[in-house]
């Protein structure tokens, strides 16, 4: 059996999408019926109703967010990531739903959460299994897809590692495909070489022979012409083509394809706050903002008389900051210091400044000077989670000094964040030491989900207040 053989699952991709939205019809009704007869109810017409109005959100944000097409190329983390989130979103539009429109008598509020939890657990557990279970297939040659780059390059080359180093994938890659190379290439730091197959021509001919499932032009952007050509001639064969843009020379920021009145672009420096996690991100911020102001009102209210009394001005200071998209926010803070700087030149704070009031020095050790920022946070401006602001006199500074500074604003600033609870907190005074802050805040950006805000907001309670760089 050859490689093109393999696809054992190709002819039925239509049933195996449906197949998985049964699945998730299965769980979701399961969940709340394992739920009901728990606690000792009977399964009737309106859990039926509730458990299926979360499945219609759920099938209508999964195929806004493409949860039912191929995963062949992505990890099991983003699969996961994303049933997650957009069951998170279904559950809480039941939840508002029965609250404030139907006022369906379903479950106490625990029993609400368990069906949460169930259907959580059990949508990504089975998923995890089934993918767990197609990778291993792979990696033994089956379910795979005969693959071909066009172009030996960098960028050819960069592709051709990541597919050899991801056997899980079920990629079978033939080779590389160039008018101007000969010599195999090795890939990366390994032994592995891989040959030049021939040129373009050779491509094009065992495409339409059928030896071909996937091209991958990777030719570089100056060369339109045979970019053209290529595409037109493997336009009468049955290989999916993909053209895989030059744009590495860039740091990537959540890069995605959009289509402009039917012209397509591809976005190389985005936000991750997009469609379904714009939501998800506002209402953690709402809810943990909402019951923290709960616990931490009356330790306000103290702070406040303290810094009222102790030295003269006001309690709050409202300082100029970037929020989202560099747009000029105003953030809340208890007054630390004598001095109320918000202008062109603001000189951080340092060891045993005399600006500080001997109240302000306590408060900026432990962090409680930001607690106002919950205010932020519940007006929009803000996210708990998320690059800590820095005053506009500093972006300015810092902009010009670091690549990529000012990428930290594509999301909203929060009131603690990755660089903080890693250390890169308090006084920069030097480069290194805001460098070291902005690659973390990037990392975050990279790499957000609810999940790693809600380990931030953890590890926050524990490593995140009282710190030597606090001053």
């Amino acid at each position: 059996m050859n490689s093109t053989d393999r696809g054992i699952l190709r002819a039925h991709q239509g049933s195996i999408s449906i197949l998985q939205r049964l699945l998730d019809l299965l769980v979701i009704l399961a969940g709340m019926a394992t739920v009901v007869f728990w606690h000792g109810g009977e399964f009737d017409q309106e859990h039926v109703i509730a458990s299926l109005l979360a499945l219609v959100v759920f099938y209508l944000l999964g195929d806004f967010g493409q949860l039912y097409a191929s995963w062949r190329g992505e990890r099991i983390r983003e699969e996961v990531r994303k049933v997650g989130g957009i069951w998170a979103i279904s559950f809480v539009g039941v939840f508002l739903s029965d609250y404030f429109f139907v006022n369906m008598p379903l479950l106490e509020d625990v029993a609400l959460l368990q069906w949460f939890s169930l259907v959580l657990v059990s949508l990504c557990s089975y998923r995890i299994f089934l993918r767990t279970a197609l990778n291993a297939l792979r990696r033994k040659g089956f379910n795979t897809r005969s693959v071909a780059i066009a172009g030996a390059g960098p960028l050819g080359q960069r592709l051709a590692s990541n597919i050899a180093g991801a056997p899980w994938m079920g990629l079978d890659l033939l080779g590389f495909f160039d008018d101007r190379r000969r010599d195999p290439i090795r890939l990366g730091n390994s032994k592995v070489k891989l040959p030049i197959s021939g040129g373009l021509e050779e491509l094009v001919e065992q495409a339409r022979a059928g030896e071909i499932d996937r091209v991958y032009i990777t030719l570089p952007m100056r060369s339109e012409a045979r970019i053209k050509w290529l595409g037109n001639q493997l336009s009468d064969t049955t290989a999916s083509v993909y053209i895989v843009p030059d744009v590495f020379v860039f740091e990537l920021l959540h890069a995605r394809s959009q289509n402009i009145n039917g012209v397509p672009t591809i976005s190389i420096f985005d936000s991750p706050m997009t469609g379904a996690n714009t939501v998800i991100k506002r209402l953690e911020d709402v809810i943990l903002s909402a019951l923290i102001m709960c616990l931490i009102a009356v330790p306000m209210l103290l702070i406040s008389a303290a810094v009222k009394l102790s030295s003269p001005g006001p309690v709050f200071f409202r300082q100029k900051r970037y929020g989202i998209d560099g747009r000029p926010i105003e953030v809340w803070k208890f007054r630390s210091m004598r001095v109320m700087e918000n202008g062109a030149d603001v000189v951080q704070a340092t060891r045993g400044d005399n600006r500080i009031t001997p109240v302000g020095a306590f408060l900026r050790r432990t962090s409680l000077d930001e607690l106002p920022q919950f205010i932020n946070v519940l007006l929009g401006d803000m996210s708990i989670v998320g690059p800590r602001p820095h005053a506009v006199a500093h972006n300015e500074e810092y902009r010009g000094q670091i690549s990529s500074y000012m990428l930290r604003h594509k999301v909203k600033p929060g009131i603690t964040g990755w660089a903080q609870i890693n250390g890169w907190r308090g006084e920069t005074d030097t480069l290194d030491k805001m460098q070291k802050r902005i690659e973390h805040d990037l990392a975050y950006i990279h790499n957000w989900s609810l999940w790693w805000d809600l380990k931030i907001v953890f590890l926050t309670v524990f490593k995140g207040f009282v710190h030597k760089n606090a001053y």
